[in-house]
């Protein structure tokens, strides 16, 4: 099977990989806070800093993270582009993100079934990959793979596309939409002003009973005086 060039990963994706990230900028070292975390995907050129943007104004760059000392990058910023599916993806400050390079680890944990095809890095069985450049490397023995994001067919199809990052990710619960409660603690659902069970149904507190009004006493009368 020939690959494409489209398959396996546009031009820029290997200069991103290969690139030293969040070292100062050779081209403003004497400006403060000029660390190297943007990459231009026109240029695929070294990293920049906040100073080179007038220079790639209309150029399409994207901002590298850090997470445990490793290169990371936001999943909206880089699943429109590539086809990140089989990478394990990570939520980091409220936002998902990939890893771009490996991570290797000499020993999986304890109890760990399925690990990274390239590094041997622990991952869950959903995953074949913890990184893009894994991902990248497997593409060596494994013609299925692609970083090309294929068109998503219409409804009925069967097949959601695989561009998206959650095509291989694992079932996310749904979120449960709030709904009314009752005085005994049961949820119940407010899709069209049915009243509904949303899951099993617990014992309720009984009702609790208003305490009735006592009689009200007579007027006491004495006893009989005997003499």
């Amino acid at each position: 099977m020939v690959r494409s060039e489209e398959d396996l990963g546009p031009p820029w994706l290997r200069p991103l990989l290969g690139t030293s990230f969040f070292v100062a900028c050779r081209q403003h070292p004497e400006l403060s806070k000029n660390e190297c975390n943007l990459f231009c995907l026109s240029c695929t050129g070294d990293a920049l800093c906040a100073y080179c943007l007038p220079d790639h104004r209309d150029h399409h760059v994207v901002q590298i993270r850090r997470s445990s000392y490793h290169n990371v990058i936001r999943v909206s910023e880089v699943g429109k582009l590539i086809d990140i599916s089989h990478v394990q993806t990570y939520v980091i400050n409220s936002a998902k993100i990939v890893f771009l390079n490996g991570r290797p680890q000499a020993r999986p944990g304890k109890g760990v079934t399925n690990t990274c095809e390239i590094c041997c890095r622990s991952l869950p069985d959903s995953f074949r990959f913890c990184s893009l450049g894994c991902k990248l490397g497997g593409m060596q023995w494994d013609p299925s793979l692609t970083f090309a994001i294929r068109p998503k067919r219409g409804p009925g199809s069967g097949d959601d596309g695989s561009g998206s990052d959650d095509s291989f990710s694992p079932k996310k619960p749904r979120r449960l939409e709030l709904g009314r409660f009752d005085r005994s603690g049961i949820r119940w659902s407010d899709d069209e002003g049915s009243k509904s069970h949303n899951g099993p149904m617990t014992p309720g507190t009984p009702p609790i009973n208003r305490c009735r009004p006592s009689r009200r006493k007579g007027i006491p009368h004495r006893a009989p005086f005997y003499g």
